[in-house]
């Protein structure tokens, strides 16, 4: 899924934009990520799709994840999650997107989850 098939920004070059006043005080461009991220999101990209090849057979609809600010999971379909950290590679920052809706919790795993299964599947091969 390309950054372009998400939802647009409600707020896109609206100057009264609620989001804005997150910028900090310059109110300026992001910094963009740093080489080590950089490697780390290109790392995390090649992790996600041999998790998606080796989980989606088996009814794993995607990864979740406990959201630190909001104090809930959020569920992550493998092409939202590609897309997002797509994006974060390119422009160094994700767009918002709507969460997933009425996700049933059985169908996501955690990244550590993810990682665990594939190290003990591709370590019997």
């Amino acid at each position: 899924m390309s950054p372009d098939a998400l939802p647009p920004d409600p707020f896109a070059g609206d100057p009264h934009d609620p989001a804005l006043s997150l910028e900090g005080p310059e109110g300026g461009e992001q910094d963009g990520l740093s080489e080590a991220e950089r490697d780390e999101v290109v790392a995390d990209l090649a992790d996600l799709a041999v998790y998606q090849a080796l989980l989606e057979a088996r009814g794993v609809r995607g990864i979740v994840v406990d959201c630190g600010d909001c104090g809930e999971q959020h569920f992550h379909e493998w092409s939202l999650l590609r897309a997002s950290l797509q994006q974060l590679l390119e422009e160094g920052q994700m767009r918002p997107h709507e969460p997933a809706f009425d996700p049933d919790p059985t169908s996501y795993v955690t990244w550590e989850y993810c990682r665990g299964y594939a190290d003990a599947v591709l370590s019997d091969s």
